[in-house]
């Protein structure tokens, strides 16, 4: 049986991103707050730094039954026993992870554009969750695309089934309009991880989710 997720409020984070709190801890007073599931996001990281890191969220989010994505990395997930992976557009097809996998594991696939979503049609059977965006321009992700807005969110809305997180650029404040769009939640870096207190950036966004809906 499939992993269960809540995408509600969705928190991507390194150990870079997580500042002076480091990795663990913000991602507890993250979880603390409200988030309701976690992707670790390394692209720089050592294999052997990557898989440590992982297993110890892993460590901390399984007794509170909060899914564990990895970026990218199919081996880390399944080195680490995470709860699945997430995979861009140039990224191994979801569904050739998805044979690798198995049935348990969460697979997430990002997608900027209608254009990218129907491009990926073929592998949508494989998928578990979208990421859409960037909704806002951001500098926590080199290779994201121009901002799509919520009005993107939505024309992707249109065209699938399949649950949506609204990722790129949000924080306290831009929830509501990508709730409202068709996004079952939102995804974070620096609206948690650059906060003095990650917890209360948390409450914050995960209130704003909850408002909307």
């Amino acid at each position: 049986m499939r992993r269960q997720f809540d995408l509600s409020l969705y928190l991507v984070v390194g150990a870079p991103a997580a500042g002076a709190h480091g990795l663990v801890e913000t991602v507890r007073q993250a979880v603390s707050g409200g988030v309701t599931m976690v992707q670790v996001r390394e692209p720089r990281a050592a294999t052997g730094e990557l898989v440590e890191e992982t297993y110890a969220l892993k460590k901390l989010l399984q007794p509170q039954n909060i899914a564990l994505i990895v970026n990218d990395r199919v081996d880390v997930a399944l080195a680490a026993g995470a709860d699945g992976v997430h995979l861009g557009q140039d990224d191994m097809s979801p569904s050739d992870a998805r044979r690798l996998l198995g049935e348990d594991f969460i697979i997430g696939l990002s997608v900027g554009s209608p254009g990218e979503l129907e491009a990926s049609r073929d592998h949508l059977d494989a998928v578990d969750y979208l990421g859409v965006g960037p909704v806002r321009s951001t500098v926590t992700k080199a290779d994201a695309g121009g901002a799509i807005g919520p009005d993107g969110v939505a024309r992707i809305r249109a065209l699938t089934a399949l649950p949506i997180v609204g990722i790129g650029g949000l924080e306290a404040g831009h929830v509501a309009p990508v709730i409202k769009a068709g996004a079952q939640g939102v995804a974070v870096v620096s609206a948690i991880c650059g906060a003095d207190d990650p917890k209360k950036a948390a409450q914050d966004l995960i209130s704003e989710v909850r408002a909307a809906r």
